[in-house]
């Protein structure tokens, strides 16, 4: 008899146990969506109007569809880039700041990214500038580059636009104000596809048309979003503009720089495929067909990334809250969630190959490349749903430093030399470049595990409280609990 009363009760513990831990995963998977829901929405937005655009361009010449893919997925990534990671960069110091109940500090941490991200983006401005000279001297077809370098300018505009939006994305996902992010995804998504079919379709201005809209959806977030925040929809993390904002840059700035070459590593890495795809025979119908392997690659990236936003606002949460136990938790969390729809993906393009080539182009020929490079973006979805997840936990944990080693080792001196060597050494062609790229990635991906794996995060802990306190504030107020609305 006791005997079976000590095995019901170790059944009643473990079912106790199992119920415990699926509500545990269940909470974790709720705050995990809760940032990563409009985490994703928001880049699926960004990358959704950068395809409308190549779509719309597309059906009007094959040229135009080279050049366009080509500086977007060249110099407006490196720009973008650096733009991104920066833009992280701040997000980190936000979000430890929220997580550790230091709410006046964000609305000075959105004043620094600001100042940054514009000051950057106006020194990368002459590579817009000189497009279509860089390109041709990288070895890029030289119509294609000159049409390029007419695109280039209005990626000017755009660029600008960019770093204001990152800014204030990082300023509002770090404290869950979701709702208005997505809300204003959607509408410059929807504005875009209008204004596209009317001004290039409809009133006849062909390609003119489709970027003036493109700036135009971009404009919309940005006078959405800054309307938001100075009039009255963050009282707690906005205090008004302060001269305190050119004061104490130091430490912001040394973050953002980390984070934005790791970043731009990561960036660069991809424009490097484009760049030896130029180099081929065949140059026009390969950087097509490339160009549309990287945009489904592209949308399938939106949802990781939205997931490794996710994984750093959580991670820097915990740790402004001293919670070591909880980082650890939401890594796996993340981490699962993020590697089982990319298996879905996995299967997906495997299973349907080129057919979704015919919605970016009318070629058979395009969309017969297509199908052939299509395993190598199977695998490349599996391989991104895990890689952007560990870099998402190492931005919150500002770590980006060590990263920005990682990226230049297994990313420079393995993935891109061994895709030479099977591109054009073993005349594998595309498919040989994309194979090396692949590796340097898979490269990646094993260290950041590992460091993830061997992380003291109680370290961790302390690091972000040290991080987050330096920064003196003459208003600073006394009471630092005050809950958010």
């Amino acid at each position: 008899m006791e005997g079976g009363a000590i095995h019901q009760n170790l059944l009643e513990h473990e079912a106790e146990s199992w119920l415990f831990l699926k509500s545990k995963i269940w909470n974790e998977t709720k705050k995990l969506w809760v940032v990563a829901a409009p985490a994703i929405l928001i880049p699926c937005s960004t990358f959704g109007i950068y395809v409308i655009t190549q779509a719309f361009i597309g059906h009007f010449s094959s040229t135009q569809l080279a050049a366009y893919a080509l500086i977007s997925n060249v110099t407006f990534q490196v720009v973008l880039g650096v733009q991104l990671g920066m833009a992280n960069g701040v997000g980190t110091l936000c979000g430890q700041a929220f997580g550790a109940k230091q709410y006046h500090k964000l609305g000075l941490y959105l004043q620094h990214s600001w100042i940054i991200l514009l000051v950057a983006t106006t020194l990368l401005t002459p590579l817009f500038i000189f497009a279509a000279p860089i390109l041709k001297a990288l070895g890029q077809d030289h119509e294609i580059a000159d049409v390029a370098g007419d695109f280039a300018m209005w990626s000017i505009a755009i660029s600008f636009l960019y770093a204001v939006l990152y800014s204030c994305n990082s300023f509002l996902q770090s404290q869950s104000k979701n709702y208005i992010l997505s809300l204003y995804a959607v509408l410059s998504l929807l504005a875009h596809i209008f204004f596209s079919w009317l001004l290039s379709v409809k009133l006849g201005f062909g390609v003119t048309g489709v970027m003036v809209s493109t700036v135009l959806a971009y404009v919309i977030p940005n006078v959405g979003q800054i309307g938001y925040i100075t009039g009255g929809g963050c009282r707690e993390t906005w205090k008004g503009f302060t001269a305190l904002a050119f004061e104490d840059l130091g430490q912001t700035i040394k973050l953002s720089v980390s984070s934005g070459v790791m970043i731009c590593l990561v960036y660069c890495y991809n424009t490097m495929l484009i760049l030896m795809a130029g180099n081929m025979g065949n140059a026009e119908v390969t950087i097509d067909a490339l160009a549309i392997c990287l945009n489904i690659s592209g949308w399938a990236m939106m949802v990781a990334s939205g997931l490794a936003e996710a994984a750093s606002v959580r991670v820097s949460n915990e740790l402004g809250g001293r919670d070591a136990k909880a980082v650890k938790f939401s890594i796996l969390v993340a981490v699962g969630t993020s590697f089982s729809i990319g298996l879905v993906l996995f299967v997906c393009f495997l299973v349907f190959r080129e057919n979704a080539a015919y919605a970016f182009t009318n070629s058979e020929e395009v969309a017969g490349a297509v199908a052939r490079l299509s395993p190598l973006l199977a695998f490349s979805l599996l391989l991104n749903s895990i890689q952007p997840v560990f870099s998402g936990v190492a931005i919150g944990a500002g770590q980006q430093g060590i990263v920005v080693y990682v990226n230049l080792a297994s990313y420079y001196l393995i993935g891109l030399p061994l895709g030479f060597i099977l591109g054009f050494v073993f005349k594998l062609n595309v498919e040989g470049v994309w194979i090396g790229i692949i590796m340097g990635a898979a490269v990646q991906t094993l260290i950041l595990v590992s460091m993830t794996c061997i992380t003291d995060w109680d370290k961790q802990v302390l690091l972000a409280q040290t991080r987050i306190n330096p920064i003196s504030l003459q208003n600073e107020t006394t009471d630092h609990s005050l809950p958010l609305n």
